[in-house]
């Protein structure tokens, strides 16, 4: 997928959306917000409450703090650190999806647990999983933060400071939002796919199939693990009750029971290790549909080119038709003018002008539509998908070469303790 378009850096234009433009104008002439504050997602804590249907609910909390990256130069002001739940998370990332519907919008961690061994509890309220979670959201934050347009956005400034929902709220974006039945049906109904779309939707469809299968065995094998190692606790009892009977053997055996359980136990930390380098590799999964959301929103604005051409087209005929007097097609009013006889010529000249100011008017949309779908929003768009590929390939390498050396250590470790349990003469083999 390495032809996929790239362009060079495009100076944001601002006609797709009037709310974002005070804030795309702003991208050149300052630095992304992460850069003059530090955001951190500091604690959790469980609640309860009532829900929207009146239901007693427990549910979980984040409080997020920030502060001035350089206290000495002052930094943007700094108000109460709020609480928020994970379903403002939410709003929150569907706003930012419909203002900016070129950006590839970081995702959320997983709301429930996905992949995972069968040993790690997939509750959302389990503490392990809701501190993974907290630190899945503080990096939420920070890549919107350090994004040279998401991170000008007043509703996410408020979010990360004080109250924020009327606000959000009162922009109407969600008035502004897209149905998802309203973009399937425009993927069903546009006749001319752009094929650079298609491809990245491609690109994305491989992406999350090689990531969902790279996970699945992953929790395989952590199955496995898990299994074995466990074996070596109940070797571990057995020689700890033998070293009881086998008096001239039983420091050997118990030093090697003890290192049975030792190995036994260190398994819980080492998948609970792994299962953050598991989040890393769930990110790029959950990336995968900000993909396709960008084509989903490409394919819908190709369908509004498609029905405006198609319009444009229609009233054009209409125009020939009236000049000409001749009708293609069966029409109502064809068969209206047979019934009730011709219209006048005067009235035929002001249907003929007020035609030609709607065909001006059509043309003029078809114009605005086509820059639109093939100027603005695919210049934009190939640009976050040109930065989100640099980072998935710089990140994802990382991550890969940081778990090998991980298994690497881990190995390292586990030889020398078994080495230890079987080559010291005091131990249980010199016995035997």
């Amino acid at each position: 997928h390495e032809r996929l378009p790239t362009h060079p850096k495009i100076f944001l234009m601002t006609s797709w959306l009037c709310l974002m433009s005070p804030v795309v104008q702003m991208v050149e002439r300052e630095t992304a917000l992460l850069k003059k504050i530090d955001i951190n997602v500091a604690e959790s804590e469980k609640r309860s409450g009532k829900n929207t249907v009146n239901m007693q609910e427990t549910y979980t909390v984040y409080l997020i703090e920030i502060r001035p990256a350089n206290a000495a130069e002052g930094g943007l002001p700094v108000g109460d650190s709020p609480w928020r739940r994970y379903s403002e998370f939410e709003l929150l990332r569907t706003y930012l999806l419909v203002t900016y519907p070129f950006v590839v919008i970081p995702p959320l961690p997983e709301k429930r647990a996905e992949f995972v061994w069968h040993k790690l509890s997939a509750d959302n309220l389990d503490p392990d999983f809701v501190e993974r979670r907290r630190l899945g959201l503080e990096n939420f934050l920070i890549r919107v933060a350090s994004h040279s347009v998401l991170s000008k956005d007043k509703i996410f400034y408020q979010f990360l400071t004080e109250g924020w929902r009327e606000a959000v709220l009162e922009t109407g974006f969600q008035d502004k939002a897209d149905s998802r039945l309203k973009s399937l049906s425009a993927t069903l109904r546009v006749k001319n796919p752009d094929k650079s779309f298609t491809d990245l939707k491609q690109y994305s469809d491989e992406l999350n199939s090689a990531i969902s299968h790279l996970l699945r065995v992953r929790a395989k094998v952590a199955d496995r693990m898990y299994g074995v190692y466990k074996v070596h606790g109940n070797y571990g009892r057995i020689f700890s009750e033998w070293s009881a009977i086998e008096k001239e053997m039983g420091d050997g055996l118990q030093s090697a029971g003890h290192h049975m359980d030792t190995h036994s136990a260190s398994v819980d930390d080492i998948l609970e290790e792994e299962e953050h380098y598991a989040d890393q590799l769930k990110e790029y999964l959950f990336y995968t549909d900000a993909l396709r959301s960008v084509c989903r929103k490409h394919e819908l604005i190709q369908y509004e080119l498609e029905m405006a051409v198609l319009d444009l087209a229609s009233k054009k005929q209409q125009r020939e038709e009236l000049t000409t007097g001749a009708v293609r097609v069966f029409s109502l009013k064809g068969m209206s003018s047979k019934l009730f006889g011709q219209e006048s010529p005067e009235q035929r000249e002001s249907r003929l002008a007020a035609l030609q100011q709607s065909i001006q008017a059509s043309e003029d949309a078809v114009l605005d539509k086509n820059q639109e779908c093939r100027q603005e929003f695919m210049r934009m768009s190939w640009e976050e998908v040109k930065r989100f590929k640099e980072q998935k390939d710089r990140e994802l390498r990382e991550a890969l070469i940081s778990y090998a050396i991980m298994q690497i250590s881990m190995c390292k470790k586990v030889g020398d303790n078994m080495g230890t349990a079987t080559c010291d003469p005091h131990h249980v083999t010199r016995t035997m």
